[in-house]
């Protein structure tokens, strides 16, 4: 498949926004407009909340790191927020198997089958997409740098009712969603943060095989993992996740270890394509509170991510949706906010904890042999359909 250049449309006045007025205000506005924060305004405008603002620190398009896959779920949102037909799809490279290798160097190649197929597309790309589409349908967007929610004193007790920005703007509004990812500040959550750290790099002219996802568990990286993601028929990104929660590790030398380990034939006649890069991914297995009255917090901002595999944007969409349909009911008074705010918190927590504890489990379980058992069963159809769902559900 021939996946279009880097996206490098900008309408006028909405790509590269202004920042704010000294004042200004909206019913919903929306803190980080990368795939939650995107969501969360489409999902808003699609339920007929027509005063939305989207704020973000950078314009776009801007570059993310990121393994930049869609799981099935996430492209599941994308359909219900009927972006991903005309806006992410043709962007996306297909992806229709797993390869997965095991820390004792067993491997299968189990395929996903059409109802369980993933897709991988750029960050710069789909983030990007996203954006012109919530803006195509009526949101705002803004340059803003927060500092600090804006909180008063209402008749049930402190309530926020906007964003006070670096730079000392202000953006009034009836709710503030927390969209801003990993490095969030503004939430409720005070806990120390669990952080999966990564590092990856880009290269064009590797072998693989099309459409296919590699996933390898090393004793390298234990209970974390290394991936190849295809991101056209050409180019191709590699990575590593890994616990480091002393920070004593040195990412280069341990990611170039497994790229010798692993790729170093397949990289002989490859061409890098710009540095190596690392971000981190915070995650906790229990989803806590995500809510205060006036603001909701949702997707990386509230930890809502994999602990197995650090995947995060169908998360942070789904999240996303719940928050606009707790917004959506205050709004339309079908619901007190304190009712709203208590289903949003019991939507994320019944909604992503089964798939977090699994995913605990699943890491400690890799210090065993299960994950060879398994893949040694892969000829047999229930197990591969089962891996399927595996594919799926991570």
């Amino acid at each position: 498949m021939t996946r279009s250049p880097p996206c490098g449309y900008r309408p006028p006045d909405l790509g590269r926004r202004r920042s704010l007025p000294e004042r200004l205000s909206a019913r919903v506005a929306i803190l980080g407009s990368g795939p939650t924060g995107a969501a969360a305004a489409l999902a808003l405008l699609q339920r007929g909340v027509e005063d939305v603002a989207l704020l973000d620190s950078h314009p776009f398009p801007r570059d993310k790191t990121c393994g930049s896959g869609l799981s099935p779920r996430a492209i599941e949102i994308l359909r219900q927020l009927e972006v991903w037909d005309e806006d992410v799809k043709p962007l996306a490279y297909p992806i229709r198997s797993l390869r997965i290798v095991t820390r004792r160097g067993r491997e299968a190649v189990v395929s996903a089958g059409e109802r369980h197929s993933a897709a991988v597309c750029l960050r710069r790309d789909f983030d990007h997409a996203l954006h012109r589409a919530a803006l195509r349908r009526g949101a705002r967007f803004h340059l803003f740098r927060a500092r600090e929610g804006i909180v008063e004193d209402g008749p049930r007790g402190p309530r926020w009712v906007g964003l006070r920005g670096a730079d000392g703007a202000e953006l009034r509004a009836e709710f503030v969603v927390i969209a801003n990812g990993a490095h969030a500040s503004l939430t409720p959550d005070r806990d120390p943060k669990r952080v999966i750290r990564t590092i990856m790099g880009w290269w064009e002219g590797v072998p693989f095989r099309p459409h296919c996802v590699e996933m390898l568990w090393d004793d390298l990286v234990l209970p974390c993992y290394g991936w190849l993601f295809p991101e056209s028929d050409t180019r191709v990104n590699i990575g590593i996740t890994y616990d480091d929660d002393a920070n004593e590790k040195n990412a280069r030398e341990l990611f170039a270890r497994f790229l010798d380990r692993h790729y170093r034939e397949r990289l002989a006649e490859a061409r890098p394509l710009g540095a190596w890069r690392g971000f981190p991914i915070v995650y906790r297995y229990r989803p806590r509170r995500l809510s205060s009255p006036g603001r909701l917090v949702a997707g990386e901002a509230g930890r809502l991510t994999h602990p197995a595999t650090g995947e995060g944007i169908s998360q942070g969409m789904d999240s996303a949706v719940f928050a606009a349909e707790a917004i959506v009911d205050v709004l339309a008074g079908r619901a007190s906010e304190r009712e709203a705010l208590r289903r949003y918190d019991r939507r994320c927590g019944t909604g992503f904890l089964p798939s977090f504890w699994l995913g605990g489990a699943f890491r400690g379980a890799l210090h065993t042999p299960l994950l060879d058992w398994i893949v040694a069963a892969t000829h047999r159809p229930a197990i591969q359909r089962a891996a399927a769902r595996f594919l799926a559900h991570f």
